[in-house]
């Protein structure tokens, strides 16, 4: 008998739990699994043969996401896959994305996205693989203070925070609408606390934020993974990032922000010797859409699906 394909219920909470701490490095994975009121109809699961357990799981997560024009698009992401290794190998993940991309049709995504570091186990079901790049190099140098203050986010910046976001990103590609639940929930799974993860700038005159930067430690170096706000602002918050990171003892550091002309422009603030890395973690597949539409979404320029969205 093979495993039967199923959608979740309520009952499969503790068993969905124990398969995703067996293989990942996650805890926060279900409480964003519970941002979905409808998860359990977007949760597929491979049931073993034996009806006792679950093999395997694949999660739906409908999202909003700006197309190449910068218009809000349905769009399935694809998250939380995971496999016991006992029952690796039988095709159990390609059987689960069949059933997730019949659900993500009626519900009219117009395509469906993922993030992975195995791409074969995606490409036999549709999805292709697209480029993204980020900046890497030696901290630079100390440099001099700039017009804005530079400090560490606090819990009352949050709304300021928010809007920047939304005003940076309002017709950006690839970039997804953040909704109240999100900043309460899933960016804060990613980055952690605003005062632990973020820098802001700030307007020394009216004390208005100006700028916001999430830094974090990825082994020996300090990873930028985003910015919104003035692009006067970048100098000063790369420069404190540097500061950061020599503070902790590292020499490097890199920088997963849009490949737009006012951040290469500010990057010598944090990297001396930058050099841009190519990477394809990507992976679309078109549903209601065209390929052509779903392509020129993930390859428009300024295209950047934030570390602090991910399914």
């Amino acid at each position: 008998m093979s495993a039967v394909i199923r959608t979740a219920t309520p009952a499969d909470a503790p068993a969905l739990a124990a398969l995703w701490q067996r293989c990942f490095d996650a805890p926060q994975i279900t409480d964003l699994h519970a941002l979905d009121p409808d998860r359990h109809r977007h949760t597929f699961v491979a049931q073993n043969a034996a009806g006792d357990g679950i093999d395997a799981v694949v999660v739906y997560v409908p999202r909003l996401i700006r197309d190449a024009g910068g218009t809000p698009r349905r769009v399935g992401g694809i998250g939380s896959v995971a496999t016991r290794p006992e029952a690796r190998g039988q095709g159990l993940v390609r059987r689960l994305l069949v059933a997730a991309e019949h659900t993500m049709r009626a519900e009219q995504c117009d395509w469906s996205l993922l993030f992975t570091g195995t791409p074969g186990v995606y490409r036999g079901s549709g999805w292709q693989e697209f480029g993204s790049s980020y900046t890497e190099g030696r901290l630079a140098p100390p440099s001099a203070a700039g017009e804005f203050r530079i400090r560490e986010a606090t819990a009352r910046d949050a709304a300021e925070v928010a809007a920047l976001h939304h005003a940076y990103n309002v017709n950006r590609p690839l970039s997804s609408l953040r909704g109240p639940e999100d900043w309460a929930v899933r960016v804060p799974a990613w980055y952690g606390p605003l005062e632990r993860s973020s820098l802001v700038a700030e307007d020394p005159r009216s004390g208005a934020l100006v700028g916001w930067m999430v830094a974090q430690h990825e082994g020996e170096c300090v990873e930028v993974r985003e910015f919104a706000g003035a692009s006067g602002a970048l100098g000063g918050l790369f420069a404190a990032v540097g500061e950061r990171g020599r503070a902790a003892g590292l020499g490097r550091a890199r920088v997963r922000l849009p490949d737009d002309p006012e951040i290469r422009a500010a990057l010598p603030a944090l990297l001396a010797d930058a050099r841009q890395v190519t990477e394809h973690v990507g992976m679309a597949r078109p549903l209601h859409a065209g390929a052509d539409t779903v392509r020129a979404t993930v390859t428009a320029p300024g295209a950047v699906h934030w570390y602090g969205d991910c399914f």
